[in-house]
């Protein structure tokens, strides 16, 4: 986003990327999410993650596990942050000052948002908005194709569950089974 990212003991300004977004240093890359997202770069560039969190803490106090589903609900299930990418920043919005544990009694540590997070987000505020815009996005075709798509996933694993436990499966038999596997596969990837 547009500011300062903390990256390491270094910082870096960002600028805007070729899709709306904000990047920086070249590096794109991210985790997949669970219903395949190849990359963060879809909804967030490299340090967007970090004022995103931001925002949702800003409605809310959360903790890691409550902003990782909030972000797969956001995107429709298109992403899903790992934990081993929410944790870190988590901790790095706290050394910044921009949030702090709750003084909440839960299981889980929950963080709320500082007067200091409130400025940075307030000047971060389009940048942020645009990616949720974005996230609004993704979700509205998830709710298009993601339920038949969906079903359709389920059924064919359905159908192997029960084929294979039926018993005994020849050679030809898990060939066949491979060989019509593959065949949909291509024909979804000539689609």
């Amino acid at each position: 986003m547009r500011g300062l990212f903390h990256n390491h003991h270094r910082r870096e300004r960002f600028g805007r990327g070729p899709f709306g977004g904000h990047m920086g240093g070249g590096h794109r890359g991210g985790h997949p999410g669970r219903h395949g997202g190849s990359r963060i770069g879809r909804f967030l560039e490299h340090g967007d993650l970090r004022f995103v969190l931001l925002a949702l803490i800003a409605e809310q106090p959360r903790h890691g596990y409550d902003l990782i589903r909030e972000l797969e609900t956001r995107t429709g299930g298109a992403y899903r942050p790992s934990p081993g990418v929410v944790y870190p920043t988590l901790s790095l919005l706290d050394d910044e000052g921009f949030i702090q544990p709750s003084a909440g009694d839960t299981a889980r540590k929950l963080f709320e948002i500082t007067p200091a997070g409130r400025e940075a987000l307030e000047r971060e505020g389009p940048a942020v908005k645009a990616v949720f815009a974005r996230m609004a996005e993704a979700a509205a075709q998830s709710d298009q194709t993601g339920p038949r798509v969906r079903r359709a996933m389920e059924n064919l694993g359905s159908s192997l569950r029960i084929r294979l436990s039926q018993g005994a499966v020849t050679e030809a038999q898990v060939d066949a089974i491979a060989r019509a596997i593959d065949e949909a596969a291509a024909a979804i990837e000539r689609v």
